[in-house]
């Protein structure tokens, strides 16, 4: 479930708390974290907006929405080259901006991830004596023909720990020309 990661008390609880999927016996389902140095309410701002996943997202090129950006809001995410595909239709499935909680699923698109559906959570966390975030980003998704359980967690791992990555860059720099202050002094 955590992609060979080892994970401590508090992303136990959460992953639990949050993560769970249903999963098929063709399908296969990993939860990953990322440690973010910068105030959850941050890192959140990002993560939320559904509309603009190409300002941490790495392969997006280009967000088309279609909806209001309530819960069923579609949007018509363009990929950019190298990946093995261009497009990937994707609907908001949760939204819960107190516990921030984000939910998608992909329902179409040139690509083999089929039932994909994803939960992102972020939660406030003391980093080196300052408010950062813990990332949780879950998955369950189809393992293609062809393709081993295995292969296919690694693949879209991979694409997770870029996306998170990204996340925690992105935000790690709008934090240092924010400033934030220390928590208790330190």
């Amino acid at each position: 479930m955590n992609g060979g990661d080892a994970y401590g008390m508090m992303e136990a609880q959460y992953i639990w708390r949050h993560h769970r999927h249903d999963i098929r016996d063709n399908q296969c389902s990993s939860a990953l974290v990322k440690h973010v140095k910068a105030p959850v309410n941050l890192v959140w701002s990002l993560v939320r907006r559904f509309d603009q996943p190409q300002k941490y997202k790495p392969f997006v090129s280009r967000c088309i929405m279609k909806g209001d950006l309530g819960i069923g809001s579609v949007r018509e995410v363009n990929v950019k080259s190298g990946l093995p595909a261009t497009t990937s239709t994707e609907r908001l499935e949760l939204l819960d901006d107190e516990e921030h909680i984000l939910g998608i699923k992909i329902v179409g698109g040139d690509h083999r991830l089929r039932n994909y559906s994803s939960i992102i959570t972020v939660h406030p966390e003391v980093i080196e004596g300052r408010p950062g975030t813990m990332v949780i980003e879950s998955f369950v998704v189809d393992v293609p023909e062809g393709n081993t359980k295995d292969e296919t967690c690694y693949f879209v791992e991979a694409l997770i720990r870029c996306n998170l990555k990204s996340l925690a860059d992105v935000s790690e720099r709008m934090a240092v020309l924010d400033q934030t202050q220390p928590i208790n002094g330190y």
